[in-house]
Order: structure tokens, then C-alpha cells, then sequence
């Protein structure tokens, strides 16, 4: 891996972990569409770049949550009760999402996540939150709601914090705990994806060396140290920003970002 790459993937992780901790947002949504734009101008092969990128994002949110998990949890705002529940559902679907992701060709794989990050956008532009209306469903509905959470999850290489959050909000979980019980879930889908792209990826001939399946090695290693590095900054910093007007800004740019990403599958 040459120095141009090791100081891209520097400061991509480095910006990634900022926003994570300043935001609390996850890193996956930033991650993606960067890290195909460094891997393409590299000359990654192209059917793999978009596929490699999310892999490697998803990767990395087993380092980045557990330091977010210790934190919360120091705090007593995860509930595990929840977690729990959801668990069985998410290392279903975050292996499952990796294999329907392995039979889209790279244009397909890049316009869904580009309407994926244009959602989150909308959804962090808006603000809004879901009226609470019921309770946490029973054993059955957690694990089809935790399965949906980690087929999509697994698909575009996030932690799933943008669709967990409002499913609890939704069934009259306090935000600070679904917050929090969200970051816990990040884990065992990054496990579960991780090790499905890893053995989805190692049938696919043709991936660069430095590869394990889909996911690129050095930049899961380079990226990861950065950005744990730099979270606890980002959280310091949420403090003494007005969170809510940056929140608006880093929308503005994700709609860029999906916009590239559709360039991407279109272009």
C-alpha cells in the first residue's frame, strides 16, 4: 500500500471518527462513498470497488462501537433487555445482507446505497422524530424487526443506528436509550456482516492482494486506528457546538455523497 493511500485512508478515518463522536452518527454512510472514490482513483478493480468499500466500512464498526458501547454503558443508557431481543434477528440478516449484496453487480449495489444515504440525509435534514404509538413487539415481531434491521445493515455497510433509533422511538424507548442500545447493536452486526463478506468474498477470484474476501485489510487497519483515535475528540467538541445547525450541514453534504454515488452506478 503506497504512502498516498496510507495518508488517505488517514484522514478519512480521522474525519470519519470526528463526526462519529461529534454527530453520533455512524461512520458507514461517510465511509462508503469516500473510500470508492480513493479505491477507484487507485485502480481497484471496478466491479468490486463499491462492494470492498462497504465490506471494509462495516468492518470497521466492530472497533468503533466498542469504545461507543463502554461509553454508554458507564452511563447504564443501554438496554440490554433490548439488545438481547434483537440480537438473534441482526446476525441473521447482517450475514444475509452481505450475500444479496454479493449478487448485485457494482452499478445496483451503488444506486441503492446512494437512495440509502439520501434517505439518512432527509432524515437528519427533517429532524423529526417518530411519534411513540406502542410497545417493544414480543420475542417474535424483535426478531423480525432485528433481521430487517441487519439485511440493511449488512447491505450498505452501516451500524444501522438510522433505522434501530426510530424503530425504538417508535415502540416508547426513550431516545437517550435507543441511542445508546443502538451503539450496542453495532457490534454483532459488524461480527456478523464482517464474516459474511469474508466468506461470500473468498469465492470471488480477482480481488487485489491485501484482500480477506471483501474486505480490504490495510485500509479496515489504517482507518480504524484513526478514527477511534479521533472520536473522543468529536464527543468532546459536541459540547461547544451547536450540533443540531452542523447536523444540517453534514445532510447537505451526504445528499453530495449520495449524488456521487449515483454517478457512480449512472455516470
Amino acid at each position: 500500500m503506497d504512502l498516498s493511500l496510507v495518508a488517505g485512508l488517514l484522514a478519512l478515518g480521522a474525519a470519519v471518527g470526528f463526526a462519529a463522536g461529534l454527530l453520533g452518527i455512524g461512520g458507514g454512510m461517510l465511509l462508503v462513498p469516500f473510500m470508492t472514490m480513493i479505491l477507484t482513483a487507485k485502480n481497484f478493480p471496478s466491479d468490486y470497488t463499491v462492494h470492498m468499500a462497504i465490506a471494509t466500512s462495516l468492518a470497521t464498526i466492530m472497533f468503533t462501537s466498542m469504545s461507543s458501547v463502554r461509553a454508554h454503558h458507564k452511563r447504564g443508557a443501554v438496554g440490554w433487555h433490548i439488545v438481547k431481543l434483537l440480537v438473534p434477528g441482526i446476525l441473521l440478516g447482517s450475514w444475509i445482507g452481505p450475500w444479496i449484496g454479493k449478487q448485485m453487480d457494482s452499478t445496483t449495489l451503488a444506486a441503492f446505497f446512494g437512495v440509502f444515504v439520501a434517505f439518512s440525509a432527509t432524515q437528519m435534514l427533517l429532524d423529526k422524530k417518530p411519534a411513540p404509538h406502542r410497545n417493544l413487539p414480543k420475542a417474535a415481531g424483535m426478531f423480525g424487526a432485528g433481521s430487517g434491521i441487519g439485511v440493511l445493515s449488512g447491505l450498505v455497510g452501516a451500524g444501522g443506528g438510522f433505522i434501530s433509533v426510530p424503530f425504538m422511538a417508535w415502540c416508547n424507548v426513550p431516545i437517550h436509550t435507543a441511542v445508546a442500545t443502538s451503539a450496542a447493536l453495532g457490534f454483532p452486526i459488524a461480527l456478523a456482516g464482517t464474516l459474511s463478506n469474508i466468506y461470500y468474498g473468498m469465492q470471488t477470484p480477482g480481488l487485489p492482494p491485501g484482500s480477506l474476501g471483501f474486505i480490504y485489510v490495510p485500509a479496515l487497519l489504517v482507518i480504524s486506528l484513526a478514527s477511534v483515535s479521533t472520536a473522543p475528540l468529536g464527543a468532546k467538541t459536541a459540547h461547544s457546538l451547536p450540533v443540531k445547525s452542523l447536523k444540517k450541514v453534514f445532510a447537505v453534504m451526504l445528499y453530495s455523497l449520495a449524488a456521487y454515488m449515483f454517478y457512480k452506478a449512472f455516470g
